[in-house]
């Protein structure tokens, strides 16, 4: 993919961006610990709606979706134990909406909404922002900044100064150089480049990550010290292979030099701990390691919603449902409203069998997103409860003109397991096929002859799914297709080298 070309006007936007972020987050900041009644119970809960463009361009909704983002990146900054705000996948559900204060806080469990707008004219800009208390809906704080757009970039640094004050003064007791972090871009091109990466990150398909990580590579050559975006390219190399049933360890040389870059630039960066993580449990199986590095990202900034997703993951790879559950309403109550996070808490409900409720929350993801691929969930608890009409209804949902492996995957499975024999051999040979065309990942094929109860053909693709770090082994303890193979001694090994011993 070609570099894109900024224009000096887009240069300009992006500049202002910056500006309304540092602007609107300092006085927000002060707002929130000296004329907002403080609540009782602890915490305060905000969500910051998106931004109004009211340029009379649609081209520039990019560009106010994008100030949306980073505004809740530094209000949620300010200080993680006594503000919570709302993450970005579930404020943009209320972009262009006509729901009522009222609703937006039921929905979201917020006390108090930030919403403003962007107008450009001619060489000024104009931002408004005012913060609602959601119970009575008044307005405890309004604001309107009028400025103008020539040297920006050096005011820029300016503000960015003052902010760092005042939320020294507002917190207490923190250093500037702490406040100031090192994730931030040095260009406005290489920033545009990162909100696309992360647009197309938070889709959750094959081809989405693969044009995440397109853009998340443009960012960082634009700026070599942008650790956010280094951050971002390990986090879609680490889960294409998931997605796409390509080897993992296709991904996993660019994954780990990304996270290595990014903690070397910036130690303080909870996006960069979560990512390796991620990819230390993944591909090594280093159970110590991902959970001391979860909860470092969780330490750092506790309203980072995929950090808790993520360590609820791995809390339920280890069996520790409980916990996991606990974990997974954490994100939730950060990001009520994504459909990741919302799936995964599925995937806990099915991997601890609550066949039932797995598939409950399954539907309200298809309800939303019907395409949305995490949800297939739905298709393995069907198949325990012996809905295997129900299960093969679904996979049918997926089929497109290009069937991808996962698809012929899922068939072998379903068919199998409901003793169809023909139609789960021609399924298995079709994706048999396609494996002599393009290497897949091997856990395809194990799950293919798992639901086929053909436990040896199974057992010698685990190992090969096990020799090549396959993300399908870290499943291994709790997933219910493993049933047929778990009293195997040769499983219970595997099992003991992956560091889940049953």
């Amino acid at each position: 993919m070609k570099l894109l070309s900024v224009r000096p006007s887009l240069r300009r936007r992006l500049a202002l961006a910056g500006i309304a972020i540092l602007l609107i987050a300092t006085v927000t900041g002060w707002l929130l610990w000296s004329t907002v009644p403080r609540s009782t119970g602890g915490r305060l809960t905000l969500a910051v709606l998106p931004l109004k463009n009211l340029t009379g361009d649609e081209a520039q909704d990019y560009f106010s979706d994008g100030l949306t983002e980073e505004m809740i990146t530094q209000l949620g900054n300010l200080d993680p134990e006594r503000l919570g705000v709302i993450a970005h996948t579930s404020v943009m559900h209320y972009k262009n909406s006509q729901a009522s204060l009222d609703q937006i806080g039921r929905e979201l469990g917020v006390q108090y909404v930030l919403e403003g707008s962007v107008r450009r004219e001619s060489d000024r800009v104009r931002i408004t922002a005012q913060l609602i208390q959601v119970r009575d809906q008044t307005h405890v704080w309004a604001r309107e900044y009028d400025r103008e757009l020539k040297h920006l970039l050096s005011l820029q640094g300016d503000i960015a100064h003052e902010v760092a004050s005042e939320i020294q003064l507002t917190l207490g007791g923190q250093k500037q150089s702490e406040l100031a972090s090192a994730s931030s871009p040095k260009t406005y091109e290489a920033y545009d480049l990162y909100l696309r990466g992360l647009y197309f990150w938070n889709k959750r398909t094959p081809e989405s990550l693969q044009q995440a990580i397109d853009y998340f590579q443009q960012a960082v050559v634009k700026d070599p010290d942008y650790a956010r975006a280094y951050a971002g390219l390990a986090d879609s190399c680490a889960l294409i292979g998931g997605y796409s049933g390509r080897p993992a360890a296709e991904f996993m040389q660019k994954a780990r030099s990304a996270v290595s870059r990014a903690l070397e630039i910036d130690e303080r960066l909870p996006e960069a701990h979560a990512s390796l993580a991620l990819i230390v449990q993944n591909y090594d199986w280093d159970w110590h390691t991902s959970e001391k590095e979860f909860r470092r990202a969780i330490e750092l900034n506790p309203n980072y919603a995929t950090a808790h997703q993520w360590y609820a993951e791995h809390l339920m790879w280890q069996g520790l449902f409980e916990e996991a559950l606990q974990e997974s309403e954490r994100a939730r109550q950060l990001d009520p409203l994504s459909l990741i996070i919302a799936a995964d808490h599925a995937v806990i409900l099915y991997c601890s069998r609550q066949y039932d409720q797995a598939i409950d929350e399954a539907r309200k993801i298809r309800e939303m997103e019907p395409n949305f691929p995490r949800s297939d969930v739905i298709l393995s608890a069907y198949v325990e409860k012996g809905l295997f009409a129900e299960a093969l209804k679904e996979i049918e949902k997926r089929r497109s003109a290009e069937v991808p492996p996962y698809y012929w995957a899922a068939i072998a499975y379903i068919y199998g397991r409901a003793a169809e024999h023909t139609q789960a051999e021609r399924a298995l040979e079709k994706l048999l096929d396609r494996n002599k065309h393009e290497q897949l990942d091997p856990g395809l094929i194990v799950w293919a002859y798992l639901g086929m109860g053909e436990k040896e053909e199974a057992l010698a693709w685990l190992e090969k799914a096990y020799d090549q770090h396959s993300n399908s082994v870290i499943s291994i303890k709790v997933d219910p297709v493993y049933d047929l193979v778990r009293g195997d001694p040769r499983f219970q090994d595997l099992s003991r080298r992956v560091g889940l011993a049953q």
